[in-house]
């Protein structure tokens, strides 16, 4: 009941501020109202939302099935930092621009992107699974190595932190259904990473609740005694699980860096910029669930958007407390709609046979 309460609070004070910002930036569109209003109307927000998304939801499925099955993965930053940074190097050395068997070298470097990210999630799984690694701390070292790594590298191979440019993938433009009103430029004519993110999305969804490996998945996390005892593998299950969790990550980061930002930058945070924490924090404000965890994804990458383009035309808006946002959310989500419920054997390490 008071849970109830707090969200039609939550709600309430939400859509209020937002039939107030509307209502001054339509009356007053010379008022930072009405600027602000016109940026998150505008068709360019809207496609870079889009594109920002893609590292954030793939991830955040990633994550969701680690967790779910019992090991949590925190490293997912890392995988994308070497799936991006593996996707646009090989990309570099095949030749951009060229194929190889009638495949663009941005497949190739996809691929490649994803093979790198799901070997480090094997590692990790191996670490954690198979030596009762802290799964905290395995997960921290999965990120400090990546974000040691890949600019050691580049360093290497280019002769510094940042690579070369290699472009990006075109868009895929749908003759006809790319002329409708907003769901045109949204929808059909796109890079094929936003097309990846959604396809991703919905397998996740449907294998994450109307399989049979998903629901051992579940139970893995949940109860894996009882899974044990009904003779399926928790070990397998959570090796397939991280394995996932590698395989959604790498099509996050790759995509990203062949289809929004046709480089790498090594520097500081590299161009991942904490996109694998927020991907945690989106799962956690969805309850794990894959299509919230989608919508979440694009709540925090539209208000990435909505900064970048702010800061543009001259309003000094801190990246940084941009940032803060989805962590902020997540605190109100718990406190006003309810605590996130971790799954039971999160973090704990089983042994086939232990009572």
């Amino acid at each position: 009941m008071i849970d109830n309460r707090r969200t039609g609070i939550m709600i309430a004070v939400t859509a209020s501020f937002a039939v107030l910002w509307i209502l001054f930036g339509v009356l007053f569109p010379d008022s930072w109202a009405g600027v602000t209003l016109s940026v998150a109307a505008s068709p360019g927000t809207h496609t870079a939302m889009l594109r920002l998304a893609v590292p954030i939801a793939l991830a955040a499925i990633g994550g969701i099935f680690a967790e779910k099955s019992g090991v949590i993965n925190i490293g997912i930053e890392g995988l994308l930092i070497v799936s991006a940074f593996s996707a646009v190097i090989v990309t570099f050395w095949l030749g951009s621009g060229e194929s190889t068997f009638a495949v663009s070298h941005h497949w190739w470097g996809l691929l490649a992107g994803v093979l790198v990210s799901t070997l480090f999630a094997l590692l990790f799984a191996v670490v954690c699974i198979e030596y009762k690694a802290d799964q905290i701390i395995a997960g921290l070292a999965l990120w400090l190595i990546a974000l040691g790594l890949a600019p050691f590298v580049s360093r290497i191979v280019f002769d510094s932190p940042n690579t070369g440019n290699v472009g990006t993938f075109d868009n895929v433009t749908i003759p006809v259904l790319s002329e409708i009103p907003l769901l045109g430029y949204l929808l059909f004519d796109t890079p094929p990473q936003v097309y990846l993110m959604f396809g991703a999305v919905l397998v996740g969804w449907y294998v994450l609740n109307w399989t049979s490996f998903g629901r051992w998945v579940v139970a893995s996390g949940e109860n894996p005694k009882a899974l044990d005892t009904a003779g399926v593998d928790v070990r397998k299950v959570r090796y397939a699980a991280v394995i996932l969790s590698g395989v959604f990550a790498g099509l996050g980061g790759a995509g990203f860096a062949l289809g929004q930002l046709g480089t790498f930058a090594g520097g500081g945070e590299t161009d991942m910029q904490g996109r694998g924490f927020i991907a945690i924090a989106t799962y956690l404000f969805a309850n794990y669930h894959p299509l919230g965890a989608l919508a979440g994804s694009f709540l925090f990458a539209g208000l990435d958007a909505f900064q970048l383009r702010i800061q543009n035309i001259g309003y000094a808006v801190p990246s940084e407390l941009i940032r803060t946002i989805p962590y902020v959310t997540v605190i109100l989500v718990i406190t006003f709609v309810g605590k996130t419920r971790l799954p039971g054997a999160a973090g704990e390490n089983y042994e086939s046979g232990e009572d």
